[in-house]
């Protein structure tokens, strides 16, 4: 039984806009059937043109977590991208890249790899399990710049809640700027250390 996407479902696969794969439906470069008002997409149609004369053949499956307690889930990420690369690219070679660290940090070892693999054009796509996995804020702006050098971001799920990240990353924020309002060793500085230390323990008890 043939299996229909949405545009936006699509979109993610070829790491793209939805306003892209609609002018594509409206140009005949990509199948798709009107239902119920909507644009469904043959899933046979992806395969046509991930199987055309674009084959990526080289890709980077990308997995982060923020600290080392979570290295059992960074491993469920790297399995989870494997299985869905080989799903859905086939036969490609894959890089593996992974980074434990923050979303917010910009000097991770393993971004930096990504964007020097790209910059030398050695690879084709870069695939994540989720937006927030690649980088906490400013997802799409790296996308630009991944595209900028032909190489296409997928993100392969749907979004999963990260409540315990994002309460390490909301700590962060705040002790960094605070560090730049009252400086380090400042007593207003140690009180709202002290506020956020005690929300990150609440949020783990």
């Amino acid at each position: 039984m043939e299996r229909y996407l949405t545009p936006s479902e699509v979109a993610e696969i070829f790491g793209m806009s939805r306003s892209g794969v609609i002018k594509w439906i409206r140009e005949g470069k990509i199948k798709a059937v009107e239902i119920n008002g909507r644009w469904r997409i043959p899933y046979s149609e992806v395969e046509r043109l991930l199987s055309g004369g674009n084959r990526v053949k080289q890709v980077v499956i990308y997995a982060r977590v923020s600290s080392n307690t979570q290295k059992d889930d960074l491993e469920r990420q790297l399995n989870a991208l494997r299985e869905w690369v080989r799903e859905n690219y086939g036969d490609v070679n894959v890089v593996e890249v992974k980074d434990i660290g923050s979303g917010l940090k910009e000097d991770r070892r393993g971004l930096k790899k990504l964007i020097e693999l790209a910059r030398r054009r050695q690879i084709d796509a870069v695939v994540v399990a989720y937006k927030d996995r690649l980088t906490r804020f400013g997802f799409e702006y790296l996308v630009e710049l991944f595209k900028a050098y032909g190489v296409n971001v997928v993100v392969a799920f749907q979004d999963e809640d990260y409540m315990q990240e994002l309460v390490e990353d909301f700590v962060e924020i705040v002790k960094s700027f605070a560090s730049r309002i009252y400086g380090h060793r400042s007593h207003k500085y140690e009180k709202v250390i002290k506020c956020v230390e005690d929300v990150e323990k609440d949020s783990k008890a």
